[in-house]
This record gives structure tokens, C-alpha cells and sequence, in this order.
């Protein structure tokens, strides 16, 4: 590593930078998550809409998995969508409980000097470097 990188990692305000660049990735996996609930969900549940009413009155396991089963395209939409979310929990979580994985900073670290010495043409710069 060069001696101004190394300046770099030691500075506060880079280290914050990183912070920053870390909370705008874990906005946008929750915004992803969140247009996969509001878009795709909605629209496999609406193919679904014939199994559900009958849920509704005849509530059995069995249904549930034969209605599924023959609607493979919003079976495969919702566990998209439930795969998503419990990815995003985990991954955060992991974040929250242990701290962030050494290559994941040394990744986030190595975007910030990228985005810094773009600068402000590049689209993170303003919600990193301002």
C-alpha cells in the first residue's frame, strides 16, 4: 500500500466517508427489497387471487401447496421476494452483531478513494464526500 493511501485510512473524515458509503448501500438493498414488495409481490398475488379466496374458506396446507405448485411463476416472484428480505436481514444483521468483514471495509474503502478522486462528477460524491 502507498504511504498517501495509508494517509488516506487513517484520516476521519475518510472513515466517515466509508460510513456514509456503507448507510447508502444498506438504503439501497432495503430500497431494492422494498420495489420487489411494492411491484412484483402485488402482481403474483393478483395470479394467486382464485387459490386465495378459496384459502379463505377451505384454509388447508394442502391447498396452499397445490395452489403453488400449479402457479409456478408467482411461487417463484414471492420466494424471490421472501429470499430478498431474509438476504438483506442477515446480511445487516451480520453487519450490526460482528462488524463489517475485513474485505467488505477494504472494498468500501477502495470505492471511496475511487469516488474521491473522480470527484464531483461522480453520482456518489455528493452523498459521500460533500
Amino acid at each position: 500500500m502507498d504511504q498517501p493511501e495509508q494517509t488516506l485510512i487513517n484520516d476521519s473524515s475518510f472513515a466517515q466517508q466509508v460510513q456514509r458509503l456503507h448507510q447508502l448501500t444498506v438504503y439501497g438493498r432495503w430500497l431494492f427489497v422494498s420495489c420487489l414488495w411494492l411491484i412484483i409481490a402485488p402482481l403474483c398475488l393478483w395470479n394467486l387471487h382464485a387459490e386465495i379466496a378459496l384459502w379463505q374458506e377451505y384454509f388447508t396446507w394442502v391447498a396452499v401447496r397445490y395452489g403453488l405448485f400449479y402457479h409456478p411463476l408467482a411461487t417463484l416472484g414471492l420466494a424471490f421476494c421472501v429470499g430478498m428480505t431474509a438476504a438483506v436481514l442477515i446480511w445487516q444483521s451480520r453487519n450490526i452483531l460482528l462488524g463489517l468483514p475485513p474485505q467488505e471495509k477494504q472494498r468500501l474503502e477502495k470505492q471511496v478513494c475511487r469516488i474521491r478522486q473522480q470527484g464531483p462528477s461522480h453520482p456518489l460524491w455528493k452523498w459521500v464526500c460533500h
